[in-house]
């Protein structure tokens, strides 16, 4: 779907996004014109390493990973993107490249936008650049949590954090993962997922079965979770726009 052909529902589709539905009528109309509604795929790699940037994602349905890379290959999730922020912070701060990838995670659909749009809307010193920048202390805030808690918690901890954070963006309670999978983006042993998931399966949490996980027990699972989910939601609610009761419009 092009956003170029649909002007007319372009809006209410993009108000699934919350920084864009925080947007005024005027500036979204605005951007309407080069808003481009996009399908993106488990495993699609928006951006690389020191590569220049061309677009900005803002998820609708999608799920975005930022995560890094080391030398050896290893890597571990720095951070999530989901309807509530953006991908491409450097476009807007002058970077233009980072040295972590954006990968998709979970199906869905996001808008792009070129860079030259973004960063000249962002220079109008208005309505977008007020949430881009409240998104950006979001984020910020988002990896030293992930940082904190990668160091001080148990690692049963952290993919409680991390399964209801994923919740938090999904309209299902499933999602369709490998502990192989989750155990690269945390950074940590297969095993130690494996032993992990287990415990929470024992206790009625969560059900799994080959690349899927489903949340049986939301407020059990909320229970084994660190302080970290919560602390990241706090900040969310406080600087972010509440999202759209009704999607559609």
């Amino acid at each position: 779907m092009n956003a170029r052909r649909s002007d007319k529902l372009m809006p209410c589709y993009a108000r699934q996004n919350q920084l864009l539905a925080a947007l005024p009528a005027a500036v979204l109309h605005r951007l309407s014109l080069d808003l481009e509604l996009v399908a993106l795929h488990p495993g699609d790699v928006l951006y690389e390493p020191g590569r220049q940037l061309e677009h900005a994602h803002f998820p609708v349905t999608a799920i975005i990973s930022l995560h890094y890379v080391t030398r050896s290959g290893a890597s571990s999730e720095i951070a999530g993107v989901g309807p509530e922020g953006m991908v491409g912070i450097p476009l807007f701060m002058g970077g233009n490249t980072t040295p972590s990838s954006a990968v998709v995670r979970a199906e869905g659909h996001a808008y792009r936008l070129c860079r030259r749009i973004l960063a000249a809307e962002f220079r109008r010193d208005g309505a977008m650049q007020v949430q881009l920048l409240r998104y950006t202390q979001v984020l910020m805030m988002q990896m030293c949590q992930t940082a904190a808690c990668n160091r001080h918690h148990s690692i049963e901890q952290q993919l409680s954090r991390w399964l209801l954070w994923h919740l938090d963006r999904l309209p299902e309670q499933e999602l369709q993962m490998t502990q192989e999978l989750v155990a690269d983006l945390l950074g940590v042993r297969r095993e130690s997922i494996t032993d992990a998931a287990r415990h929470l399966q024992e206790l009625g949490f969560i059900q799994y079965r080959r690349g899927h996980i489903s949340v049986l027990n939301r407020n059990g699972l909320q229970s084994t979770a660190c302080e970290c989910y919560f602390a990241v939601r706090k900040e969310m609610a406080r600087l972010l726009p509440e999202p759209q009761a009704n999607s559609g419009g």
